[in-house]
């Protein structure tokens, strides 16, 4: 079948992807479009409305604008029955994912031992220093990191992947038209500028709604064959996530946090019901999954260097050596910088991962 064809499937008014999955494994060989009415019949029975969209190609027109933009945009529609989809998609418990995928990007969508990294948008330092931990240390292991572009843990773990040369997935919950949240555009570029890729079944125009996330977790479940929650509230889209993921059989594990932190109690609930396992180090994931353990992870600045500095970025970074954090205007007044200069010099810092900032707009070095 025709990628036209294939792609006017998932326009088919009626059709979703368990119906067409189960169309073209009864015709595997043919053009559904190209089926006589005596057959689609006895595929679809009394569904006579399906069975006229079908025969008048309703799904043509818009099929049509779709590859148009797929083409222009270098963009790679993936039928479930080419060899590139991901075939972690295409197992029993898993047939409820896309029939169709949209890849921008050229990351290998049927690796290794992949990973999925999720949690609250919400992140604190603890949960973004454990998302840049974990990762840093599922290097010697070449683990693909999966995740969803938005705020928060998802940054953090498609950062660390970058930042620690690992490929890393972004699943969207929207068409490739567009990068939502817009403030991550230069991350998804510099996705796609590192062998990455941007995944989603939604075609483009497809607005931004929220009841589309939860759906596109199901797809980050899918590609991982495990799943650790970082951080997590009580309720939220990572606990959606880490019960897709049991549900397709793939293990679920989750960082434990202070009995007091709000953005902890989803993950203790998970270990504390055993639906996550506690992990505190890559080890405890390879050993769980059955990997050959690497032995002593490689230093932190052996992964990653220390940018090169400025003047002025080092005469703060030598003032942060001498106190554990400090405000802005303190900083500031230390180095001689008026606000206006030093809130630019400190953005630019952040941005680099020398300084984070902390709750009451703290400023602190990296570790």
């Amino acid at each position: 079948m025709e990628t036209l064809s294939q792609i006017a499937l998932s326009f088919t008014p009626g059709l979703g992807n368990t119906s067409i999955r189960r169309l073209v494994d009864l015709y595997p060989d043919e053009d559904i479009f190209s089926l006589p009415k005596s057959e689609l019949k006895n595929a679809f029975g009394t569904h006579k409305s399906v069975l006229d969209n079908i025969l008048n190609k309703s799904g043509f027109n818009r099929a049509e604008e779709e590859l148009r933009f797929c083409e222009q945009n270098h963009i790679r529609p993936l039928f479930f029955t080419d060899p590139d989809y991901p075939e972690r998609l295409n197992h029993d418990e898993t047939d409820d994912c896309p029939a169709l995928l949209y890849i921008l990007g050229s990351a290998n969508l049927n690796p290794e031992r992949p990973i999925a990294v999720v949690g609250t948008r919400r992140a604190t330092p603890y949960g973004r220093d454990n998302t840049d931990r974990l990762i840093h240390e599922l290097k010697p292991y070449n683990t693909p990191i999966i995740s969803g572009l938005a705020y928060g843990i998802d940054t953090a773990a498609h950062t660390a992947a970058l930042d620690y040369g690992l490929p890393t997935v972004a699943v969207l919950g929207h068409g490739l038209d567009q990068i939502y949240p817009a403030e991550n555009r230069p991350l998804a570029k510099r996705i796609l500028e590192n062998g990455g890729a941007l995944v989603t079944e939604y075609p483009s125009g497809t607005a931004i709604n929220p009841r589309y996330f939860p759906a596109r977790n199901r797809i980050i479940a899918a590609l991982a064959d495990a799943t650790i929650v970082v951080e997590a509230s009580e309720k939220g889209g990572a606990l959606i996530t880490a019960a897709i993921a049991a549900s397709y059989q793939r293990e679920v594990f989750a960082v434990p946090g202070r009995l007091s932190d709000t953005y902890s109690r989803g993950t203790n609930n998970l270990i504390a019901t055993n639906r996550a396992l506690l992990v505190r180090n890559a080890d405890d994931i390879a050993f769980q999954l059955g990997w050959p353990l690497m032995g002593k992870q490689l230093s932190m600045s052996e992964m990653k260097e220390m940018p090169k500095l400025s003047s002025d970025e080092q005469k703060i970074v030598n003032h942060l050596k001498t106190c554990d954090h400090q405000t802005l205007e303190e900083i500031a007044s230390a180095v001689g910088f008026s606000l206006p200069k030093a809130a630019s010099i400190l953005f630019n810092m952040e941005m680099a991962k020398v300084v984070r900032t902390l709750p009451g707009h703290l400023y602190q070095l990296c570790q």
